[in-house]
């Protein structure tokens, strides 16, 4: 018959194992101890490396970006990239080379796979910080660009928000405002006002000439340091074409600009009807042909 084991003789055999085990545990994390204590001072040295490249760069973004939003977004991606850094050096120093792969292996592959999946908004992210930092236009601006003209309201990290002439509020991607052209309204901080007009064939050019630079020069807003000017254009239907310009300074107010070319068409038109300057109507002849002609003289 076969022996029966001996409980008590289990017992301590089992013992026996957990204790060679826990005291092999014991001893590797004693004679690890001196690399976990390098790892922490690693990971606390990182951190604040991180923080006073955190300062430093806070104040470079400040003379810098104007958008504090896209502000303390740099600031916190710097400082997590340089704590995760320290981190995989910790790694590393406690001899985890294979977690250390492990990690940026899978790292990569979530990164592609978040590229992929949004790539649209990293597009936005990266042309929104781009224009924070370019600065092309600011807040308060009026500019083209994509086919929208308006008001810069906001830059944020996923769009540039506009105000139409008309009160709309206009979301433009930061990926299609960094890729087409930016018209600059009032970038320059003046404006040329272009009035657009026409004279009788039988007025007197040089009379009309003279009196439209007169009639700019009285206009409210007229930047008085460039003196208007004029160019005839061409030959009309039924006027002789021409264009009067002069500039306005300005800080981005449209009404403003609307109100200097509503100004000079009124200077312009009271002037003309002084100096008796015709602005003709539009002329159209009318061939009424042979049989009509018979017609109207046979009923007069």
């Amino acid at each position: 018959m076969p022996q029966e084991a001996d409980p008590t003789l289990e017992i301590a055999q089992a013992t026996t194992t957990v204790w060679t085990k826990v005291t092999g545990w014991i001893e590797a994390a004693i004679a690890m101890l001196p690399n976990f204590v390098v790892a922490v001072l690693v990971v606390i040295a990182f951190v604040v490396v991180a923080k006073i490249i955190r300062r430093i760069l806070r104040r470079v973004l400040a003379t810098v970006v104007q958008n504090p939003q896209v502000s303390r977004l740099l600031q916190t991606v710097v400082y997590v990239s340089v704590v995760t850094i320290g981190f995989f050096v910790a790694l590393s120093v406690l001899n985890l080379d294979d977690a250390v792969t492990s990690l940026l292996a899978g790292v990569g592959i979530l990164g592609l796979a978040l590229g992929f999946a949004f790539q649209d908004i990293a597009a936005n992210f990266v042309s929104g910080i781009l224009l924070a930092i370019r600065r092309p236009f600011q807040e308060g601006e009026m500019i083209e660009t994509g086919g929208v003209t308006g008001v810069v309201q906001e830059v944020n990290l996923r769009s540039t928000i506009m105000r139409t002439g008309d009160g709309q509020i206009v979301l433009v991607p930061n990926k299609d405002v960094f890729g087409t052209a930016i018209t600059n309204i009032y970038g320059s901080g003046e404006r040329r006002v272009d009035i657009l007009c026409g004279v009788s064939y039988n007025d007197d050019l040089e009379k009309a000439k003279n009196v439209a630079l007169e009639a700019m020069k009285g206009v409210p807003g007229r930047d008085e340091s460039q003196e208007p000017a004029f160019f005839y254009t061409g030959f009309g239907g039924s006027s002789i074409d021409f264009v009067v310009n002069f500039w306005t300074k300005n800080s981005g107010d449209h009404g403003a600009f609307l109100k200097a070319q509503s100004d000079a068409i009124m200077a312009l038109k009271a002037a003309f009807d002084e100096a008796g300057v015709d602005i003709p109507f539009p002329i159209r002849t009318l061939d009424a042909g042979d049989s009509l002609k018979e017609l109207f003289e046979a009923r007069a």
